[in-house]
């Protein structure tokens, strides 16, 4: 018996290209695998919260509330070689945002940016917190949000997005 690969959709928030770069750079470095499978983002709903909800009405309940201001502070290290990012500013905006999506399946969900995932082999690159480039706060402003599918190992691939705004464009 041949095994399908597990799907799993999630709602994503993908760092704007002008803010980017350098989190790419440092990410590259601290897990290259991690870099290799998604852009720098914060999850905004994961597979388990959405399943069942389909992306045109997702996106239909948090198209109007706007851009999302997100502020994160110095990297922390997580359960072993992980490393992220805390959100330490914006995160009842997100969480607005999660019930606005959820409705009341809404819960608690702490916004961060992963830079380097556990479950990853631990690269050359990750050995200290203070790696080269490794911002001590940035803000980010999420203009759109982005539903995303991933088939076992493989890198995520987008299946929509929708600006935030009400004037956004529906696409």
């Amino acid at each position: 018996m041949v095994e399908t690969a597990r799907q799993r959709d999630q709602l994503t928030l993908f760092v704007p290209s002008a803010q980017a770069e350098q989190l790419e750079a440092v990410r590259r470095k601290l897990d290259p695998v991690q870099a290799g499978l998604i852009a720098a983002h914060v999850t905004l709903c994961r597979e388990d919260e959405i399943a069942g909800l389909d992306m045109a009405s997702l996106f239909e309940r948090v198209r109007e509330i706007g851009p999302l201001r997100l502020a994160f502070g110095p990297a922390e290290r997580f359960q072993g070689h992980g490393i992220l990012l805390p959100c330490v500013g914006g995160e009842a905006d997100f969480q607005a945002m999660r019930r606005e999506a959820l409705g009341r399946a809404a819960r608690g969900h702490v916004p961060h940016l992963t830079l380097a995932h556990p479950r990853n082999p631990r690269a050359a690159g990750n050995l200290l917190l203070e790696t080269p480039g490794l911002p001590r706060r940035v803000a980010i402003t999420f203009l759109s949000v982005s539903m995303i599918r991933q088939y076992g190992n493989e890198p995520w691939q987008p299946l929509g997005r929708t600006m935030l705004g009400a004037d956004s464009d529906k696409s």
